[in-house]
């Protein structure tokens, strides 16, 4: 998204991938209304709603076996009143369609970076290993958009500061009928948290569980992970044998982080590489486009000069920084007071949190989730 952005300033941009392809499973797919926001602005929403995705209008969920809405999107300030659910492949190559239609847009695969290029203290460039080779690539500016496990700030020395996380992921393919609900699907039963998102023939579904506990499970028949599936969504019975054995499920560790200082001279990292974010409410991706989106329009005009400053670079942190801030700390309180909790309590059914009856007696709530979840605190807007 950067890349397009400043592509359509004018500015000459390599994006670097280290894959062949964006074919990547197990990533977030909510396209947030602020993000779609965006693409209106560009005017290219129509032809990126004429691909094949679905639209979530309410958040719903099962608290010990009682459905509740969590969030309603219908009354949303924007052109799209709902969450798109897509397969973040297919978003990434439309994005990549888009940008290619400008000449200073370039997208290099199999690039994948493995180091800084410094001088005299700045940040020059990267070295790029492509086709079993090393090449230095140069740039005015280095930006590290590569997520939680970034090797750009890794090798720049950003320090980390970590706010832990009670709780990993494990991600799943399981079989989806004609017949089965459109919806998102959150279950909170018995100490047990589990997620489903539709994608077409079949549910991408998320199993919590609690930090560290997975190398545990996985000395267990893949059986037993069956069973706890089926004890907290009983109508997956037929399909959790789906599940062959444990190459069929994946880890995601989550991480709940943030850079002190997001840049040096010469460098800057955004999205999950300055602000790695908990997969609650799916906010990740929209959360690391607006950090694109107000990249591009505090640099854009330096960029094209080529002569950013560091604290021109800082602009960007401090612009970012405190809806970064308040976004974590929601998904920190949710994790300590909501997620633990549950994770810990697997004898008993706890009452529901205080929210969730609230929400149920009074549905006009449901709009502050839903403006919190599909806008965020400080929405960005194309300069």
């Amino acid at each position: 998204m950067l890349g397009l952005l400043l592509a359509r300033a004018g500015v000459d941009v390599l994006v670097l991938e280290k894959h062949k392809d964006f074919l990547r499973d197990f990533r977030g797919d909510t396209i947030h209304p602020s993000t779609l926001e965006l693409m209106y602005e560009l005017g290219i929403l129509d032809t990126f709603l004429a691909r094949p995705h679905q639209e979530l209008r309410q958040v719903t969920g099962y608290y010990n076996g009682e459905p509740v809405t969590l969030a309603d999107l219908t009354h949303l300030p924007t052109h799209c009143k709902f969450v798109a659910l897509m397969p973040q492949w297919d978003f990434l190559n439309f994005i990549a369609e888009q940008a290619r239609a400008y000449s200073t847009f370039h997208l290099q695969m199999e690039a994948e970076v493995v180091g800084l290029l410094e001088q005299d203290g700045r940040v020059v460039g990267v070295r790029v290993h492509e086709a079993n080779r090393d090449v230095e690539v140069r740039a005015p500016l280095v930006v590290g958009a590569d997520g939680r496990s970034s090797v750009v700030r890794e090798r720049a020395g950003l320090l980390v500061e970590d706010f832990g996380a009670p709780m990993d992921v494990l991600w799943m393919r399981l079989p989806r009928a004609e017949q089965d609900a459109a919806q998102v699907l959150g279950y909170f039963d018995n100490g047990r948290i589990f997620i489903m998102l539709g994608r077409g023939d079949y549910w991408q579904c998320g199993f919590v569980i609690a930090k560290g506990q997975f190398d545990a499970m996985r000395r267990e028949p893949i059986a037993r992970l069956q069973q706890l599936i089926v004890g907290v969504v009983p109508w997956l019975k037929g399909r959790v044998t789906s599940l062959a054995s444990w190459d069929d499920v994946k880890l995601l560790t989550v991480r709940v982080d943030r850079l002190k200082e997001w840049s040096r001279d010469g460098l800057l990292c955004i999205g999950d590489a300055a602000h790695a974010m908990s997969p609650i409410g799916g906010v990740g991706i929209n959360l690391a486009i607006q950090d694109a989106v107000a990249t591009s329009n505090l640099l854009a005009d330096c960029l094209k000069s080529q002569r950013c400053t560091h604290d021109d670079l800082r602009r960007v942190q401090a612009r970012r920084e405190w809806p970064t801030k308040m976004t974590q700390r929601l998904q920190l309180a949710v994790q300590n007071r909501v997620i633990a909790p549950t994770l810990a309590d697997t004898d008993s059914r706890r009452k529901p949190p205080l929210f969730l009856n609230l929400v149920k007696w009074l549905p006009v709530l449901r709009r502050i989730p839903a403006r919190v979840l599909a806008v965020g605190f400080r929405p960005e807007h194309i300069s």
